[in-house]
């Protein structure tokens, strides 16, 4: 049975024909039998058309705290940047969306790095990412460390150099690439300029208890938000799930994917890179990933907890711990090798297990001279509460709009892949006053 795509409805007959499918009655399980295609990536709201240039020369301006939309081939493209004369950090993202079959290896990628007008690169400025055997989105980040990097801490005008690797007989064709722009405040006097000592590194202790449903996003922009616990999922051929966990100053994760048994067409088979699990951070910046091969068996990957998120881990020489100098939303991306579907049944979708741990009690944040949360970083209120109700960005801003209240619930059947997201407030006050009406009558 194929999946059931995750949609939000409003109104008291939406309420009713989605507890008629939870509730598995005559008429609903027909709806839902039909395979659908793999989702695309949900874009950013909002984005801005923009077309970087080959060289410094007419590169047109990226403005903090805006995302844009660009298409890019194999070379460079390079937009301005205007940073103002302060201890700001500058975080400029781009995710990269290859076309459905695009032919990648592992030499092919994304990089982003700032640089001067000088044409010297900031400090620490590059982040990298490299594809495996699938077109995934992928993300990197470059950074202007306005605190750490004296060169680069004037205000002034900027470059952002984005490149696309590609190697020989792998797709040449332009891919939409999604570039976003985050200021994060300086801090005010007296903050801490130098790595930390040790932490507890190594495999986390994850939890056991039965799972709940979460459907993942399609990307950054609509990842599902959790917290920690047991989730149950499932994925499809060559289908990347995006999921996002709040971590606070102070706060580690730990995290593991389960890919259960398939439904087999071949006696034997199986894909390097069947099960690949990958780490994200605030900004966009790959902070770890692991990859595990699978043969229509049980399947899993586990990452090591990330260090205590801390405003000097940017200190470290370490990519990981450097990349867990921020609290905020942390990014999950699971994916299904496309080869496996070689060998087993490409429109039954297998269960996926997410196990996460959020360990260590939130500490104080360090002293900024403007508010993190309103730059977008940091976990507030809101977030926890997204967080414990499962909600994506955009069901968030909704609920928020709305005052309602929206709650992930699975359906009757979750393993064929009815998953449900129910707007609790609305049609549940209207099916109330329908009922009074009825009685009153």
């Amino acid at each position: 049975m194929g999946r059931v795509r995750t949609t939000v409805r409003t109104g008291a007959a939406a309420g009713v024909a989605a507890l008629a499918v939870a509730a598995g009655l005559p008429g609903a399980a027909q709806a839902a039998t039909a395979p659908q295609p793999v989702p695309t990536y949900r874009a950013a709201d909002g984005a801005k058309a923009v077309a970087g240039k080959p060289s410094t020369a007419d590169a047109p301006l990226l403005e903090a705290g805006g995302v844009y939309q660009d298409e890019i081939a194999p070379g460079e493209r390079v937009y301005r940047l205007v940073l103002e004369k302060d201890r700001s950090n500058v975080y400029v993202s781009a995710v990269v969306r290859p076309g459905p079959g695009a032919k990648v290896t592992g030499s092919d990628g994304i990089e982003v790095e700032i640089m001067t007008t000088a044409g010297r690169s900031c400090q620490g400025s590059t982040g990298r990412a490299n594809f495996g055997y699938d077109p995934v989105p992928l993300g990197a980040a470059g950074v202007r460390w306005g605190s750490e990097d004296a060169e680069c801490a004037p205000g002034g005008v900027y470059y952002a150099k984005v490149t696309r690797t590609s190697a020989k007989g792998s797709d040449q064709s332009p891919w939409p690439v999604e570039l976003k722009v985050q200021r994060e405040p300086g801090r005010t006097s007296g903050g801490p300029t130098a790595a930390p000592g040790g932490w507890a590194s190594g495999a986390p202790t994850l939890p056991g208890t039965e799972a709940v449903a979460r459907t993942g996003g399609t990307g950054f922009n609509d990842a599902r938000a959790l917290g920690g616990g047991v989730w149950r999922d499932e994925l499809r051929p060559g289908q990347t799930r995006f999921y996002r966990v709040p971590l606070d100053w102070g706060q580690q994760l730990g995290l593991s994917a389960e890919l259960s048994a398939a439904k087999l067409t071949k006696e034997y088979g199986s894909a390097s890179n069947g099960l690949t699990v990958s780490l994200y951070s605030p900004y966009r910046r790959l902070v770890s990933y692991e990859d595990v091969s699978y043969d229509g068996k049980q399947a899993g990957a586990t990452l090591e907890k990330t260090p205590p998120v801390a405003y000097e881990n940017r200190f470290a020489s370490d990519a990981e711990v450097k990349s867990a100098g921020l609290a905020g939303w942390y990014y999950i991306a699971v994916t299904m090798g496309a080869k496996v579907a070689d060998f087993t049944e490409d429109a039954t979708p297998v269960p996926l297990t997410l196990r996460t741990e959020v360990s260590g009690t939130p500490k104080k944040a360090p002293a900024y001279a403007e508010s993190l949360t309103a730059a977008g970083f940091g976990v507030g209120g809101e977030d926890r509460a997204a967080a414990q109700e499962g909600l994506t960005a955009p069901e968030a801003a909704d609920a928020a709009r709305n005052g309602s209240v929206m709650r992930v619930v699975a359906g009757a059947g979750f393993g064929t892949g009815t998953l449900l997201l129910l707007v609790l407030g609305g049609w549940i006050l209207l099916a109330r006053r329908g009922r009074g009406a009825a009685t009153a009558g």
